[in-house]
């Protein structure tokens, strides 16, 4: 029966075996793409839908709070469209936040 230290070993041993296994993997499929782009004549822009991806734009904020529900605990800046909870309230005035 192995030790501890040899069985940690071991284990090392496997890891660095299966990430150079990895590694020959992905090189080999990448050329492997590579190769059959070559052969069809297909470009990255083809792939992409002829648009470069451009980065998205980070969406701002909401804004702050102005009303909540207290039953629910739900919010609503009162910009955009509102929700159904306040809708059909009488008086908004009761929603308000501090």
């Amino acid at each position: 029966m192995a030790t501890y230290k040899e069985l940690l070993s071991q284990i090392e041993h496997l890891k660095n075996a299966a990430e150079e296994a990895r590694q020959a993997e992905v090189a080999a499929g990448i050329a492997e793409i590579r190769q059959r782009m070559a052969e069809l004549g297909i470009t990255v822009d083809d792939l992409s839908g002829g648009k470069r991806m451009l980065r998205r734009r980070v969406a701002a904020p909401s804004g702050v709070v102005k009303y909540r529900n207290p039953q629910t605990g739900q919010t609503w800046s009162g910009k955009g469209r509102t929700p159904g909870w306040i809708r059909e309230a009488d008086d908004r005035n009761a929603f308000l936040v501090g």
